[in-house]
């Protein structure tokens, strides 16, 4: 089972019990016990618990033959079920649990007036007794065909045979027909080659045999022997009604026979007993429904009987010409009662797993290995297994030598999940499209293909691709798949099929398509790799995307990405032409804290409608990128989001540093100040110097660190692969790796470096109002500084001094007072900023401690390289403890 899937069940069964466990808790504890136990021990722990339950039911005779039962039906996961009733019975609290619920659901379904569905119902009783006094005599012509309708569909329905019905009932995939026939047993019994009882009460005989001689009542008991080897009732032998539909046939043998007739008679029978249930399998698994592997089945089956219908003729040519007795015909039969008890368990068996399709094959399969001791037994059922694998193996080879699945029936291990034409399907269909599209069905694999199974979806996939991309499928190589005890010769003939489609396929996307040039290109734009490009597009496109997300024009975005990408280093590549710009309804935290929350209880909280986010254009935008098939198979809709992610997370940053350089800019104008004057600004300085060598360390790891070294992996993998499944994984594991080393994947790391951009951000706003408040002084220095004692001794310096007077007291005052409130709010951002960094450290260090070989290590040795922040650092792991503790005492 894949992990997927066994997450949604195990998620489902703790909703349904209404606990509050953790599903990956749960997911991965099922998986390390499944790996811890072996499959030579699972027989053996199967074993053991069955005793155990036995000795704890109340009727243990009946449990063991339920189990007995479901054993011979061959029942699906019966032994992981049992081994789940064993744990179960072993633990007493989960038993009270189960049984309290079980008593609530009790309660709730004899008291049905209370619940929520006969509330909807009373509900909508009135709402429709509202509806109708609303009608009028406008609506009587639609309300009258709208009832036509209905009526006509109802009808159709209740003209259907029940098989039809039932059929239809069932989910079958669209291209699925299957042509419906009439129950000719039911209603023309007489056409029946079984027995036919219609006979309700005790059996009925001819004359009693009492008086005629025994060897006379050897040559009548003959007669009728061989005509119930035929599957014609007798004077003196009748068949007993059916106990159920799958049942062994009984017979009833006269009580006037002699008594060592009667006991010879009774040991021939159960060849008329094998005819019995090889015959009804053939005429019940000869219909269309169940599929063709019966069908094939039912074929070989249907020789074997004609022969032993010669055989019982030639029986019949002997008894005509006289001095054939009961010891002869026991004789005769010998091998053929043998041959019949082994077609007749086959039927009993499959009829009574309700087996179809691959499980037919496991049932005839490991019927054949059970038979190695006994070679005429073991060339039947290789006879039966080889013939019944036919149009598997026909189906098998139609997907792995064209990649076309041919399965009417739903037989194949392989399932088609598509519904329409690919033309019809939206653009990011190709993202679902190698994992959901065609998938295997486990119950529906053949024991023998088991191990290749997945090399058997491949094959056909990958074929399927190339096929879809126009190209002609003709396998060199093809040869015809046949069914043998030894599995090296379909195996060989399967991996000889895998690897010519898995080297054309990778041919098809690494050289015609140019799959490694298209991720190069992705990682110049989304992973900030051509670095003029971005410093133009942002130089252009800044001043937009300060707007508000509704107020940005994304046609002018468009004009101004083009023109960054004609007007760079980026013109020479020749897939630029696919990069688009977006502007999503949410901003990076909101998109990563809503995926990384999902089976969680803060789910819920990431559900907010996006028109409730306020955002501006830095905060929304991302790049697009137009991808198309086949390489939209690795550069699906998952693997761009991710880039997305990365590229959002990055290109705030660089925004961050940007803003915090356009700050640098403004503030030197303060070197021509006056010492006392510039010793105002110096704290502000110190703190813009401290930001931005904090965000470009950031940036330097995530992008040479991270990246870089993760892409240099991911291009020497690429180059050793020989399949596209492989490139997928390489793909997938790079992007896992930067995301992770990234800080994305950490809700902890990424709500407090997006607490460390938004001090940076304030702080930058704060200093540009502030100059922009007391500009006319920084123009004044700036013309000092520049100008220098020229200005001083200038002729018009007197006519400006002048017309600019010094400034008041009143002036001077409020002066002072914008002096000491800014550097309070620079002492106070520093506090901040400081605070959120050395979080930030101890995070990492606490990771590191965890892990030696974390790589965010190297973000604490950059940041604080000199010690700076270690002091801090220490004293608060040296406070963690006691405020623990602290909080312990107050909820004790």
């Amino acid at each position: 089972m894949s992990e997927f899937k066994l997450h949604h069940l195990v998620t489902e069964l703790i909703e349904h019990l209404g606990s509050r466990a953790s599903p990956e808790w749960c997911v991965e504890n099922l998986q390390k016990d499944s790996a811890a136990t072996s499959l030579s021990s699972y027989n053996h722990v199967t074993q053991s618990c069955i005793r155990q339950l036995a000795r704890k039911s109340p009727d243990p005779q009946s449990f063991i033959a339920k189990y007995e039962e479901l054993k011979a039906k061959d029942t699906d996961c019966l032994r992981p079920f049992v081994q789940l009733l064993s744990v179960i019975s072993e633990d007493r609290k989960l038993k009270e649990y189960l049984q309290k619920n079980a008593k609530k659901a009790t309660t709730e379904l004899q008291n049905p007036q209370v619940s929520q569905g006969s509330i909807g119902s009373i509900s909508g009783a009135v709402a429709d007794s509202k509806v109708i006094e609303n009608v009028t005599t406008k609506d009587l012509p639609r309300i009258r065909i709208r009832l036509q309708k209905e009526a006509e569909i109802a009808l159709g329905k209740r003209t259907l045979p029940s098989s039809k019905r039932e059929n239809q009932g069932k989910a079958r995939h669209p291209n699925y027909h299957s042509p419906v026939m009439p129950n000719w047993n039911n209603v023309r019994p007489n056409m029946n080659l079984d027995f036919i009882t219609d006979h309700s009460g005790p059996a009925l005989f001819s004359a009693p045999l009492g008086p005629i001689p025994v060897c006379s009542q050897e040559s009548m008991l003959l007669e009728d022997i061989l005509s119930c080897l035929e599957g014609a009732e007798g004077d003196y032998i009748v068949p007993d009604p059916l106990q159920g539909p799958y049942e062994t046939r009984m017979f009833s043998i006269s009580e006037s026979v002699d008594p060592s007739l009667r006991e010879f008679t009774e040991k021939i029978l159960p060849l008329a007993s094998h005819y019995s249930m090889v015959m009804r399998f053939i005429q019940e698994k000869s219909q269309f429904e169940y599929g063709q592997v019966n069908h094939a089945l039912t074929a070989a089956m249907t020789a074997l009987m004609k022969d032993y219908m010669v055989f019982v003729a030639q029986l019949e040519t002997a008894h005509r010409k006289g001095s054939f007795t009961l010891h002869k015909l026991w004789f005769f039969i010998q091998p053929t009662l043998h041959t019949m008890e082994i077609l007749a368990n086959i039927a009993s068996t499959i009829s009574k797993s309700g087996a179809k399709g691959g499980k037919v094959l496991s049932l005839l399969h490991e019927r054949t290995s059970s038979y190695t001791g006994d070679p005429t037994g073991q060339e039947l059922c290789l006879y039966l297994t080889q013939k019944a694998c036919v149009p598997y193996m026909e189906i098998l080879e139609k997907w792995v030598y064209k990649g076309v699945i041919c399965d009417p029936y739903q037989e194949f291990l392989v399932e088609d999940n598509e519904v329409i034409q690919k033309e019809e399907l939206p653009l990011d269909y190709s993202a679902d499209y190698w994992e959901k599209r065609y998938t295997i069905r486990r119950e529906r694999i053949p024991v023998f293909l088991e191990r290749v199974a997945d090399v058997i979806l491949r094959t056909g996939k990958y074929l399927n691709v190339i096929r879809q991309c126009g190209k002609n499928v003709k396998s060199p190589q093809a040869e015809e798949i046949v069914y043998t005890i030894k599995k090296r010769q379909y195996v060989e003939a399967i991996e000889k099929a895998y690897h010519f489609a898995s080297i054309t396929l990778l041919q098809l996307l690494m050289q015609e398509n140019d799959l490694m040039g298209r991720l190069r290109s992705v990682k110049h734009y989304f992973l900030l790799d051509q670095g003029d490009f971005i410093v133009q597009f942002m130089d252009s496109c800044e001043a937009e995307l300060s707007k508000n997300i509704d107020d940005i024009v994304p046609t002018r975005l468009e004009s101004l990405l083009e023109l960054a990408l004609r007007t760079s280093a980026a013109n020479g590549d020749p897939y630029k032409d696919d990069m688009r710009t977006e502007l999503l309804p949410y901003d990076l935290m909101f998109q990563m804290f809503k995926i990384l929350s999902i089976e969680t209880d803060e789910e819920k909280e990431y559900r907010l409608p996006s028109d409730k986010l306020q955002l501006l254009g830095l905060e929304s935008f991302s790049f697009g990128y137009e991808v198309k098939w086949p390489v939209s198979l690795v550069l699906n809709r998952r693997a761009i989001a991710c880039y997305q992610m990365i590229f959002r997370h990055l290109f705030y940053c660089k925004h961050v540093e940007r803003l915090l350089c356009r700050v640098w800019m403004c503030n030197k104008v303060a070197k021509s100040f006056a010492l006392r004057a510039a010793k105002t600004y110096a704290s502000a300085f110190a703190l813009r110097q401290r930001m931005l060598n904090c965000v470009q360390n950031l940036e330097y790891y995530m992008m040479v660190e991270v990246i870089e070294p993760n892409w240099v992996t991911f291009f020497s993998s690429i180059n050793k692969v020989n399949n596209v499944d492989d490139v997928l994984v390489c793909h997938s594991d790079f992007l896992d790796n930067c995301l992770k080393d990234c800080m994305l994947t950490n809700p902890t790391l990424l709500r407090t470096v997006n607490k460390l951009m938004a001090v940076c951000v304030q702080f930058c706003h704060f200093i540009q109002v502030f100059a922009l408040h007391m500009r006319r002084y920084y123009l004044d220095a700036e013309l000092t500084s520049m100008l220098g004692p020229a200005y001083e001794s200038y002729e018009g310096s007197n006519v400006y001094a002048e017309e600019t007077p010094p400034p008041s007291p009143e002036h001077q005052s409020t002066m002072a007072c914008d002096s000491d409130s800014f550097e309070q709010s620079i002492a106070k951002f520093n506090l901040q900023f400081t605070a959120v960094l050395v979080g930030l450290l101890d995070k990492i260090s606490e990771l590191g401690r965890e892990n030696n070989g974390e790589k965010l290590l190297n973000v604490l040795y950059r940041l604080d390289f000199n010690t700076f922040y270690t002091e801090q650092l220490e004293r608060l792991c040296t406070d963690r403890p006691m405020v623990e503790n602290g909080k312990e005492g107050t909820s004790g």
